[in-house]
């Protein structure tokens, strides 16, 4: 039943790309892309309406929603929804040419449909059990799409080890639900809040946490379940690397960050030590890998692992400065995470290789690809006046204002760390070229620079000018904080 127009708006959001999924099959092949695109637009669309509608609502948010805690809309779902969307638009437009010469292209802009679907009705849900079900719709999508060239055995082998570890820990994660369940008697956000706010009631609490923890940090690639993500980003296509890089990963740490802040709060002096040491190690190996790296795929993978590892900064904080901070870096990674890899995708839609020694030169045959894969590697390393830097700011100031400096400092060395892959980088693409090879290369196709110009604009608008990020994130984390009652 539906109660406001609110619930219609959050419904016809959530289900509009899965919608144009169906509807994606049914098409001819040159025309998916931009089906996929105006399924894409319409959903924006409604999250806009959300937004006017949620914010010039009297009603609290506990009391928005369909089918009373299935889905629920509050700042947090609508400020991850913004990357979501934001990402899979950048991602179909560049598709739309980068995908020209695949067959089963219906299949391929389903998936990804299906995909950005499953990832909305993630960060909407209003208890674990539909946070699950869309969860395991984001993640079958993501399978099939690692794998989609299947003619070589790579993206075979990388698919099959991502389903094996995100399978077990699924099963990991719903055993940690069941257990919450027992114990709470409803796995809806706020009724786990109120059920656990005077702290655990026994053992079990603490390994569901354990589980809980596991489960989602297998898709958040938190050290040591990190494993998988450099073999499927490297093997799936260039847009589904963005794609996956963007948004995907930081899904689980927005899972992570709504289960801990509700129904484990009470015991957020345990888990803090576990969280930041995770933290730590996270950022430090995933840097130190990508410095190891000549395939720049698997160097820009590595590195966003060293980025989930500056995410859990907050998470470990646990202060609402922390969290804005974190949200604000689940953003601004999007946009430069989601740009960087869609350079490199230009760059070997023209050269055939993903090998840093063959790319030697290449900024002198396609200089505006360069220059926008430049301003995103130095957004990457935290460099002002690009968005990066404000959102490692805000994590380095709030691990200061909570008395645990020493996590911001960590920040601080590896962004040192990450300075000198992405120099190694910027240094292949201006370099002279040692390849006769590159004689014959052309600047990338218009169709592909547009969707990552428009990145680039964002990434320098939000370093310049960071405050609505910044009120956007803020609003999102007292939202979160204020469902578990802080």
């Amino acid at each position: 039943m539906f109660n406001t127009v609110l619930d219609v708006l959050l419904l016809f959001t959530v289900t509009t790309p899965l919608v144009g999924a169906a509807l994606s099959r049914l098409r001819k092949q040159n025309l998916t892309g931009y089906y996929t695109l105006t399924g894409l637009i319409i959903a924006g669309i409604g999250l806009y309406e959300i937004y006017n509608n949620f914010t010039s609502n009297s009603t609290p948010p506990s009391n928005v929603g369909i089918f009373s805690a299935i889905l629920r809309t509050d700042m947090l779902s609508i400020f991850m929804t913004t990357a979501f969307i934001m990402v899979g638009l950048a991602v179909t437009v560049y598709s739309i040419k980068y995908m020209a010469k695949d067959t089963g292209k219906p299949l391929y802009y389903t998936l990804l449909l299906a995909m950005i679907s499953g990832m909305v009705g993630t960060v909407f849900a209003g208890d674990l059990f539909t946070l699950y079900v869309f969860w395991e719709l984001m993640s079958i999508s993501s399978y099939v799409l690692v794998a989609f060239r299947k003619e070589t055995s790579e993206p075979i082998e990388a698919a099959f080890k991502y389903m094996m570890m995100s399978v077990a820990g699924s099963a990991t994660l719903l055993m940690g639900i069941a257990f919450l369940y027992g114990m709470a008697g409803t796995l809806n956000f706020q009724g786990l809040a109120a059920a656990f706010s005077q702290g655990p009631s026994n053992v079990w609490f603490y390994v569901a946490f354990v589980m809980i923890l596991v489960g989602f940090g297998v898709k958040a690639a938190i050290v040591p379940l990190h494993t998988w993500l450099p073999d499927a980003y490297s093997a799936a296509p260039t847009p589904i690397s963005a794609i996956l890089s963007g948004v995907v990963t930081e899904t689980g740490v927005f899972a992570l960050v709504r289960t801990f802040f509700t129904a484990f709060l009470s015991i957020q002096v345990h888990w803090f030590i576990v969280v930041a040491i995770l933290s730590i190690v996270t950022m430090t190996l995933g840097n130190l890998m990508a410095l190891l790296q000549n395939d720049v795929k698997r160097l820009l993978a590595y590195s966003s692992i060293g980025n989930v590892g500056y995410m859990l900064v907050g998470v470990a904080v646990g202060t609402q400065l922390g969290l804005t901070g974190t949200l604000m870096h689940i953003f601004n990674h999007a946009l430069i995470k989601s740009t960087a890899f869609l350079c490199l995708g230009a760059i070997i839609f023209r050269i055939k290789s993903r090998n840093l020694q063959d790319m030697a030169g290449i900024g002198r045959k396609m200089p505006v690809t360069a220059a926008f894969f430049a301003i995103s590697l130095f957004a990457l390393i935290g460099m002002p006046p690009f968005n990066g830097f404000i959102s490692e700011l805000t994590l380095f100031t709030s691990s200061v204002q909570a008395n645990v400096p020493w996590l911001g400092i960590a920040i601080v060395l590896n962004s040192l760390l990450s300075g000198g892959y992405c120099l190694r980088i910027l240094r292949s693409l201006v370099q002279p070229s040692v390849s006769d090879s590159l004689s014959k290369v052309k600047e990338a196709p218009l169709l592909m620079l547009m969707p990552i110009g428009i990145m680039v604009a964002l990434i320098i608008f939000f370093g310049i000018y960071p405050d609505p990020l910044i009120r956007f994130a803020q609003q999102a984390a007292s939202g979160l904080l204020a469902t578990a009652g802080r």
